[in-house]
């Protein structure tokens, strides 16, 4: 791994991707619903989205939002808000209409697409907060006449569309047909000027825009070129596959499945819905990927699914973990269905969102989150925000281009996360090894405190996922009256016959003590986020609700 990307002093990301577009143009760059559209048809579409954006007078930097799953539109029209100038917000589809209402009175969203299916949350949200353009998308937009087949199921079918009024909306259709006819007006993009606004989801307290330049994103995608060399070579031959299973408005899938699948000039194969394990089963089926980044979750889930091991695996080259903790049984268990080794590595939407990775080269499961990316520096901090010694754990602190400017409109939390001399905390607690490798140990705020010692349910996790008759688990804190707090298990059963005590004995023989769970509850599902994440907090937050009714 090289130790510097070569990053032009005015090189952008959007200069890049203008590049990328006219050198593929005759590639094929999304297949969806077995429908393709090509490099060239992918790069005049977005123009025709750019073009309609500027003949709505909106000024350079206004914020467009993309309330949009996986589908053909997606990269078109963030593409387009790039080329006109303004500044993409990426939303949860899946966003109620409070949080809705809060993403867009705080980003002052001028622009809103949004998939018709979430309409009616839009809808009721107030009118002094809505967007004065609303640009309403469909499941079958640039299909075609398959596309009005797809719609048809979809609304009267299925009946996946509840009724809806917004007035003054224009279809997708029609503004990339008006659009089609404008002409756009090309400003050259600078390095800083502001490309995305990611929020953090709220789940540390208020969500948090991280600004992100075009610089910053510029720099992950190469930075995940660089890493990527060893398993995927320099992109001159054929077109490498792109699984896309993860949702595109997630900063792991946008950097890693978005943006640095079209720079390289890939094939991206756009799931909608990652657990409909059918879904990804079928599209794996007909478009082989070599690539294929995913969360720990979908990789257990594909791993565990009969049909899935009937698929072609000879073709892989990289198949990337994110997004979550990668367990050990996990990556033994994918590594023996596929022959492909699991690489792991860490990010966050702050730093766009590459930190750290594995060699992409490596067979082995390592229980790290690899090295530091090129360009990337790391420190390990105390309580007091001085750097640990080697093999101590302290908190991850990171400095590099892709490392965000700052929280939008969040003066005081930008300068309560950053160190005086730059340094970006993450709030993950780690420990680096001789060789540089970083392990993380857990999150701060998932921290157990049992009798004054410290655990981390991420070990504890790691210790029962390797139960073979577990499927999923994790490992949350709960108040006691003899140790503050001791650990409480959630467990979904690979086997119906797994029983509580089996689950205690495997744990007995595997760790000390204070570090066993007293309580473990069964359950058919754990809650997880849109990417497949398992949600501690939930559950946390469920053992908190009886206390505070009592």
């Amino acid at each position: 791994m090289p130790h510097e990307i070569q990053l032009g002093a005015e090189q952008t990301l959007i200069d890049c991707l203008d590049a990328a577009m006219k050198k593929h143009k005759d590639r094929t760059a999304l297949t969806f619903m077995g429908h393709d559209i090509s490099y060239e048809h992918l790069d005049r579409s977005a123009d025709a989205f750019a073009a309609w954006l500027q003949a709505q007078g909106l000024e350079r930097g206004s914020r467009v939002m993309l309330m949009l799953p996986n589908g053909l539109p997606f990269l078109i029209c963030l593409l387009g808000t790039m080329r006109a100038g303004m500044v993409g917000v990426n939303t949860n589809p899946q966003y109620t209409e409070r949080e809705l209402e809060f993403q867009l009175a705080d980003s002052q969203a001028q622009v809103i697409v949004i998939l018709e299916t979430f309409a009616h949350v839009l809808q009721q949200v107030p009118d002094n907060v809505k967007p004065a353009h609303v640009v309403l998308s469909t499941v079958g937009d640039l299909m075609g006449l398959k596309g009005s087949v797809v719609n048809f199921a979809v609304r009267y079918l299925k009946r996946m569309v509840p009724s809806y009024s917004l007035p003054g909306s224009h279809s997708l259709k029609a503004v990339l047909e008006q659009g089609s006819k404008l002409s756009l007006s090309r400003q050259p993009a600078k390095p800083d000027d502001l490309a995305l606004l990611q929020y953090t989801g709220g789940t540390t307290g208020r969500p948090k825009g991280a600004m992100l330049s075009q610089r910053n994103l510029m720099a992950n995608v190469l930075q995940v070129e660089a890493v990527g060399f060893p398993a995927l070579g320099d992109f001159k031959g054929p077109a490498y596959t792109m699984m896309v299973a993860l949702p595109l408005y997630h900063i792991f899938a946008l950097t890693v499945c978005g943006l640095f699948a079209m720079y390289a000039g890939m094939h991206m194969v756009l799931v909608m819905n990652p657990r409909d394990l059918n879904s990804v089963y079928k599209a794996w089926k007909r478009n082989p990927p070599e690539v294929v980044p995913a969360v720990n979750t979908l990789f257990n889930a594909l791993a565990n699914h009969e049909k899935f091991r009937t698929l072609p695996f000879a073709q892989l080259k990289l198949c990337l973990a994110g997004g979550a903790a990668l367990q050990k049984a996990v990556a033994e268990r994918w590594l023996a269905v596929t022959g492909c080794p699991l690489i792991e590595g860490y990010g966050l939407s702050e730093t766009s969102p590459v930190v750290a990775v594995n060699s992409t080269d490596s067979r082995d499961y390592s229980g790290t989150i690899g090295f530091p990316l090129p360009s990337t520096d790391v420190l390990l901090l105390d309580e007091q925000g001085q750097p640990v010694a080697m093999g101590e754990q302290g908190e991850l602190a990171v400095k590099g281009p892709q490392v965000m400017s700052a929280y939008w409109n969040q003066p005081e939390e930008t300068a309560n996360v950053f160190t005086p001399n730059g340094f970006l905390k993450t709030g993950d607690i780690g420990v680096m090894d001789q060789q540089g490798r970083i392990r993380l140990v857990d999150r701060k705020k998932d921290m157990i405190l049992v009798s004054g010692f410290n655990v981390y349910p991420n070990e504890i996790e790691d210790v029962v996922a390797a139960h073979p008759d577990v499927l999923e688990v994790a490992a949350v804190g709960v108040p006691s009256e003899h140790s503050g707090e001791s650990i409480k298990l959630f467990v979904v059963k690979r086997n119906p016959s797994l029983t509580e005590a089996d689950i205690k004995q495997w744990c007995k023989e595997r760790l000390t003590a204070y570090k066993r769970p007293r309580i473990i509850e069964f359950r058919d599902e754990l809650p997880k986020s849109n990417v497949g994440k398992i949600l501690r907090r939930v559950l946390r937050d469920e053992q908190a609700k009886p206390e505070a009714q009592a």
